[in-house]
């Protein structure tokens, strides 16, 4: 593999590897605050992030993007794409107060006005971000990448925990996530010497490349925000309370392995995007590495649900099981198709990408009023899947047709990890039915952290084996164990003396 092709699948491992341990942060606050709060806390904060979200569409260009995807981008650019984050901070946040009355008028809850009030603040100051840290993904700082990330959530977790013990209520989430944006700005200046000002040299170049972007970025929010705002006006803050932690715990295959490695990838693929043949088996690569996390994380989440919720939620959260156990694969299949995306912005057909992506609103957005409206979060749920599973096939058709992959070479690099996907259910199955007592709480942690041990390890056994009566083909798996081997050689050899 050329050194792009290392670069790319090394640096999508390390994104992996490293979120797991940013993700774990998340897990313990997670854990606390769903023992300290309610239901409908996370409710009313969820409520305030869907207007976020609509507004963040006002800034939703993916300049970083557009900054990665040109080689030749120069000062002029990175300052113009500054310039425009600096606009939609500011304009966002006047936009938030003028609203705030409106949204609290709308889902008749008066305490939204005060909590969408505080965050405006978080996006004022968010906007200013320094636009150099795009740079540790173009330039493959992936190790910057993930201090930068990790240490804003270290220092929102270092205020919500202690503020939720002495508040007990939805503030400490919000003023949380305010410090975080504030932490991630001024970490930017810290962490990278580029200091921006304002211009707009070269808007009409980046306007040309992501103007497509922004579309396709209203139909993201439409794919991930809508069923927030579904739930909420129909079902209320507490059902949405229930489905918001649910999505946020299941959704590790998705939103938390696979944004950081598409993060990762991006830049590389960008970098071979005329290299067709050298393209195809990278991108072969890490949905390899792709599958080979997210299906088992999918089988796992939804066989230990039980487990998961009484041990990190509580009795007060039962609700949020056969939620987590749908979501769950929802969010693998969401997984198995996302890297897709960054192939048609490698390419420079961000249009395709936009196209799939109102195909997929304008079926999804019917399906969900009609599943909320007459079966609640479940039938939400189950809306979610399956219209994820219908775009599976298109969405790999499409990438298929586009860079010549082999579809019995993609089958394959899926069939590997499902199989030991599989066999690690049943096994944790039978462990569960036969020797796990879903009545003694005193050994819920004990056991959920024992079948998680036994879990990996006869998934990751029956994978080298399955890969082993295969020929050990050099994709996930092979990528995998080099860089185990390398990172064990880096920490234990010593110099010759």
């Amino acid at each position: 593999m050329s050194t792009i092709g290392e670069k790319i699948t090394n640096g999508a491992i390390w994104m992996v590897l490293a979120r797991l341990l940013h993700r774990s942060i998340g897990f313990i606050s997670t854990l606390i605050l769903a023992r300290l709060l309610i239901p409908e806390d996370f409710g009313l904060v969820a409520m305030v992030m869907i207007i976020v979200a609509i507004l963040d569409l006002l800034g939703a260009f993916g300049f970083d993007m557009a900054l990665i995807q040109n080689q030749n981008a120069t000062t002029d650019h990175y300052n113009t794409a500054w310039t425009f984050n600096v606009i939609y901070g500011v304009v966002s946040a006047l936009l938030m107060v003028l609203l705030a009355q409106p949204t609290a008028e709308f889902y008749n809850e008066p305490r939204l006005e005060n909590i969408m009030y505080a965050l405006s603040f978080g996006v004022f100051i968010f906007g200013f971000t320094n636009i150099g840290i795009v740079d540790f993904r173009k330039k493959f700082f992936f190790q910057k990448e993930f201090k930068y990330l990790v240490g804003s959530k270290l220092f929102s977790f270092a205020v919500t925990i202690p503020l939720a013990f002495y508040l007990k209520n939805y503030w400490a989430l919000v003023i949380g996530m305010v410090s975080g944006k504030l932490m991630s700005f001024t970490l930017s200046y810290i962490m990278h010497s580029y200091r921006p000002h304002l211009s707009l040299a070269k808007s009409a170049e980046l306007f040309h490349y992501s103007k497509w972007l922004l579309l396709n970025n209203v139909f993201f929010f439409i794919k991930t925000r809508s069923i927030d705002l579904i739930i909420g006006k129909i079902s209320g803050p507490h059902k949405l309370g229930i489905f918001s932690i649910s999505y946020e715990i299941s959704s590790l295959p998705s939103t938390e392995m696979v944004m950081p490695i598409n993060r990762a990838i991006f830049p590389g693929f960008s970098k071979i995007s005329t290299e067709l043949e050298n393209l195809r088996d990278n991108f072969m690569s890490v949905v390899s590495v792709v599958s080979i996390f997210s299906m088992p994380s999918a089988f796992g989440i939804a066989i230990l649900s039980e487990l998961v919720v009484g041990v990190i939620l509580g009795s007060k959260w039962m609700d949020a099981i056969p939620v987590i156990e749908i979501l769950a694969f929802f969010g693998a299949v969401v997984a198995m198709q996302s890297n897709n995306g960054m192939i048609y912005l490698a390419v420079g057909k961000p249009k395709i990408l936009t196209l799939i992506s109102g195909i997929y609103s304008l079926i999804l957005i019917p399906t969900l009023i009609f599943a909320v409206t007459y079966y609640g979060i479940i039938g939400a749920s189950w809306g979610l899947l399956a219209v994820a599973l219908l775009f599976l096939f298109i969405d790999s058709f499409v990438v298929i047709r586009t860079i010549r992959v082999n579809v019995f070479s993609l089958l394959f690099i899926w069939l590997r990890p499902l199989v030991a996907s599989i066999v690690m259910f049943l096994c944790l199955k039978f462990l569960l039915d036969n020797y796990v007592s879903m009545d003694d709480s005193i050994n819920h942690l004990l056991s959920l952290m024992f079948l998680i041990v036994i879990g990996a390890v006869v998934y990751f056994s029956t994978l080298y084996a399955i890969w082993l009566v295969f020929g050990k083909p050099k994709y996930g798996e092979f990528h995998i164990l080099g860089f185990v081997n390398k990172w064990i050689s880096a920490k234990f050899s010593r110099p010759n003396t």
